[in-house]
């Protein structure tokens, strides 16, 4: 690998970055401490295979080839650990069914070796939306998490290779990583299908489908030629949001996210990644574990990331979580906050038109980082596990020059401002995301993604307790009118919090006939909400007695994006004296939702990170 080109000055950090991230420390200090602690409690100065017992060993090592089991028996190399999201279902992972044995070879390449040390589960949200295995869909990030440390708790290992890219996906592997956070990390993306029908064009197609202008043959033949191959999806949603928060964090190779399965340069970075690993182990001289590399600093980076390109509303409930693990607390506060002074960046859709591979065109994650560093508004002053510059380090692109990756400058300019602009002429001077709250409870809108003349809505409530009911009452004409519609019941401990997307062709149809028309649920829809107003996770949810379960049909919802309120016009004495439904009881939960329901009954509020780890 070789690099080149800029380096980003440091300048001084924004007030309220840097007041944000100080609280967030005072805040975590205890619990922070605790767990670097305990990682160096965990750190050995040599191998880990060392520390193995002879039967151990033999255990570990029985299955490798011959030349490796020499190796391991010596106990003298790094071993990396490889804990792979692979399967042949998820256009995103298939990719990864030829990385092992990739990795493995350019290990023994640089005197090491590598091991496949466990999968973790991975579901795709596109095939479970609106059908009961959604339900399964949040507290699989916790089943990856708890899988990821299963797969590492060998403790034969001396660095990490975490593998995958979806939506519940990197965050569980990134909480699981930090429970082993004396280990260096690498995580390594396979990069985004190529582009297809537009996002707009899809979306228009699922309006008409619902309005029973589009035939389902014609819907299928829409979505097929939008989602058509490997890789990742190209909108800019929960998953590739993913990977501009690594990217931000230091956690990738510089401009490694999107890179296309395809692309020479995705082997040659793949290559790189094991590379790196090793030089962060203690035998390659420059020890980096990721828990030290995550720090309350890189959270904050991941949060402005995410707030500078309008990234997925998940993130709002999984990097509290991804926090968590490494001893830190945030909540929606410090997100409303940061949101006040970053400035939005990118229009990728939901909130614009083009793809991640325009955004990637255009200059991608690491132009953006370094715009930011140019302003004081993000932290330079990191660990990441590439260069020594801090995350100036990752503010170069890659490019394949005789057969390895070289790291070059960016232009001064985006070459697409439509798409992605400099720090001087943002699309917007705040951020995506905004806060929420009133006698409805807390909770959190994609500004972004909202058409500015719908931040504020006035309507009367349509109630109902799940997405069927609310495309029935479409189907029987019930909606042809302003209002803002109501579902309850669908946080995470009523039912798993699935993605509520089933229902969204519904709302969209319903603007585009010119009504105003607005949700509010304690449930999820992540960033692909669209152009909908969406008042999101509600907390607490109704199911533990939020007051979003007092709101009855008829009653005046405002929602103003613009104040951050969100509250039921109702008089404080009929409020009071009101009461929540009870939740109906599903006896025959099937689809494997029977072995979730513990699950259900300890997870946290979603701004606490909607977890059943953390309790």
């Amino acid at each position: 690998m070789t690099t080149s080109g800029q380096q980003t000055q440091q300048v001084a950090i924004n007030a309220v970055v840097d007041a944000v991230t100080r609280r967030i420390t005072e805040r975590s200090k205890a619990l922070r401490a605790e767990y670097l602690a305990r990682l160096e409690q965990l750190r050995n100065r040599g191998p880990r295979r060392a520390s193995l017992s002879c039967a151990n060993q033999a255990h570990a090592n029985a299955a490798a080839d011959s030349k490796t089991k020499i190796w391991l028996n010596q106990a003298q190399k790094p071993n990396i650990g490889i804990v792979t999201a692979y399967n042949d279902m998820l256009s995103a992972h298939q990719p990864y069914a030829t990385y092992p044995d990739q990795i493995k070879e350019a290990a023994l390449r640089f005197n090491a070796t590598a091991q496949v040390a466990g999968g973790v589960p991975a579901m795709c949200d596109g095939v479970t939306q609106g059908r009961p295995g959604m339900e399964l869909s949040l507290f699989s990030r916790d089943v990856i998490a708890q899988a990821t440390a299963i797969a590492l708790s060998h403790d034969a290992f001396d660095a990490t290779l975490c593998l995958g890219i979806c939506d519940k996906i990197v965050p569980g592997l990134l909480i699981g990583a930090l429970a082993f956070g004396h280990l260096p990390t690498v995580f390594i993306p396979a990069g985004p299908m190529g582009s297809g029908l537009s996002n707009k064009e899809k979306a228009a197609v699922r309006e008409r489908y619902a309005q029973g202008k589009a035939t389902k043959e014609e819907l299928l033949a829409a979505e097929s030629a939008a989602y058509h191959s490997a890789g990742t999806c190209t909108f800019y949603g929960t998953a590739n949001s993913n990977q501009m928060l690594l990217e931000a964090m230091g956690l990738h190779l510089p401009g490694a996210a999107f890179v296309h399965p395809s692309d020479p340069l995705r082997h040659a970075l793949t290559d790189a990644a094991v590379e790196q690993v090793l030089k962060l182990t203690e035998a390659g001289g420059n020890y980096r574990p990721i828990g030290h590399v995550v720090n309350e600093k890189t959270i904050v980076n991941a949060v402005i990331a995410l707030l500078a390109t309008g990234g997925s509303t998940n993130h709002t409930i999984h990097w509290i979580a991804v926090a968590r693990a490494a001893g830190i607390l945030i909540d929606w506060q410090d997100f409303d906050e940061l949101s006040s002074v970053i400035p939005l960046l990118t229009r990728v859709y939901p909130n614009g038109t083009a793809d991640v591979n325009a955004f990637e065109d255009a200059g991608g994650p690491t132009f953006v980082i370094r715009e930011l560093l140019s302003q004081g508004l993000m932290h330079a002053d990191v660990m990441t596990i590439f260069g020594d510059q801090g995350l100036a380090s990752h503010t170069t692109r890659p490019e394949l020059k005789d057969g390895k990756v070289a790291f070059v400058a960016h232009p001064e300019k985006s070459s697409d401002p439509a798409v992605v602009r400099n720090v001087d002429e943002p699309f917007a001077a705040t951020g995506g995301l905004r806060l929420l709250q009133g006698n409805l409870g807390r909770a959190i809108v994609k500004a972004s993604a909202v058409p500015e003349e719908a931040w504020i809505v006035r309507a009367p409530a349509k109630v109902f307790e799940s997405q069927d009911a609310l495309v029935n009452a479409y189907k029987a004409g019930q909606l042809n009118q302003d209002f803002v519609a109501v579902v309850i019941f669908q946080g995470p401990q009523a039912n798993g919090m699935p993605e509520l997307h089933h229902f969204t062709p519904v709302l969209g149809s319903l603007m585009s006939a010119g009504y105003k028309v607005a949700l509010v649920t304690d449930g999820r829809m992540s960033g692909a909400s669209g152009k909908v107003p969406a008042a999101l996770h509600v907390s607490p949810e109704v199911a533990q007695g939020g007051p979003l379960g007092k709101v009855r049909d008829g009653d005046m919802i405002e929602l103003n994006v613009h104040t951050g309120e969100l509250r039921a016009l109702v008089g404080d004495a009929v409020w009071a004296s009101r009461t929540n439904p009870s939740i109906g009881i599903d006896s025959s939960y099937g689809y494997g939702r029977d072995l979730f329901v513990a699950q259900r009954r300890v997870v946290t509020s979603p701004e606490q990170g909607a977890s059943t780890l953390f309790i």
